[in-house]
């Protein structure tokens, strides 16, 4: 009496092989168009079905993405973005410098002086140029904070060392003092951030940011939450209606506790005191005496350094923590 064959033989028999994961013997019907023998008109009608924006899926249909009504997804995708990187690349804490767009570095704000100071020289009744030339001097005067930037995010670099994630400097990514910073923490090895916003005419990222790690924003206010969410320090440089957003912002979010406080320190205190009165705020009786203690001066990048440190020594709170 022959053997029966074993219950695997059995099941080998009746089980077929499994499909190819992607690829098929026999294509299916909506692989191919209706054929154009059937209705000439076809690749026309066609081609105008495809090219249609219905058509377009929705994830890559911008301008369904730039609805009013796709605007709470919109900002998920602000927010999701740049953070899953800094997910990604271990991202924990940041040192952030805001200042002006406009401060160059001091052998480009000369250039500029000299240039303007020649074409001044030839005309010199033009009101026009007076001022431009009045304006590039201011603007030399203050270059220096350009080198105080740079040596600044040196010593965070410094300290940070190569591929850190504890302290890495983060600035609006634009030139100017946001420049210098990336660029003195780029010159240690260290990696920096760059958050870039979009505008009418295109902002371009400075070159020392660090590829990867410069990301670009729609919303303003997504661009501050990523501004806030790591920083253990607040450095503000001299500059216009932008920094003092940005500054006034962190104070308020500081002194309503919506954040942890961290050090914020303002450098040139020659112009901030020109810039604003806190004295006067006091007296007028619209910010409390604490309030003004929310942040202080300094003018060196040794002294910045030395004043986060001594604040982190003095609140029992680790700055890399």
């Amino acid at each position: 009496m022959a053997d029966k064959p074993d219950r695997t033989e059995r099941g080998a028999e009746r089980v077929p092989t499994p499909a190819h994961p992607s690829e098929r013997c026999i294509e299916l019907p909506w692989c191919r168009p209706k054929a154009e023998i059937e209705d000439p008109s076809v690749p026309e009608r066609i081609a105008r079905i495809m090219e249609d924006p219905s058509y377009r899926q929705a994830d890559q249909d911008v301008a369904f993405l730039n609805h009013d009504d796709t605007r709470g997804l919109r900002l998920q995708l602000d927010y999701l973005k740049p953070e899953s990187l800094m997910e990604k690349h271990g991202i924990t804490h940041s040192i952030v410098v805001f200042g002006s767009t406009r401060i160059a570095e001091p052998r480009a704000a000369q250039r500029r002086v000299d240039e303007l100071s020649a074409t001044f020289a030839a005309a010199p009744g033009d009101a026009g140029l007076a001022r431009d030339l009045s304006i590039a001097r201011r603007v030399l005067a203050k270059s220096h904070y350009y080198e105080v930037a740079r040596d600044f995010a040196r010593l965070v670099g410094a300290a940070e060392g190569p591929h850190g994630s504890r302290l890495v400097v983060v600035t609006g990514g634009g030139p100017g003092i946001m420049e210098a910073a990336n660029r003195g923490a780029h010159e240690t090895g260290a990696r920096t951030i760059g958050l870039n916003i979009t505008l009418p005419r295109e902002q371009y990222p400075n070159p020392y940011i660090t590829p990867g790690l410069c990301f670009r924003f729609h919303y303003f206010g997504l661009r501050k939450l990523h501004f806030l969410m790591r920083a253990r320090a607040l450095v503000v440089f001299p500059g216009g209606y932008g920094t003092l957003d940005e500054l006034f912002e962190t104070l308020t979010l500081i002194q309503t506790r919506k954040i942890t406080p961290v050090p914020v320190i303002l450098v040139g205190e020659a112009y901030w005191r020109k810039v604003f009165d806190p004295e006067f705020l006091v007296e007028e009786g619209v910010i409390d005496p604490e309030d003004r203690e929310l942040f202080w001066y300094a003018e060196t990048a040794e002294d910045i350094w030395a004043d986060i440190l001594r604040w982190y020594e003095l609140a029992g709170r680790s700055l890399t923590a």
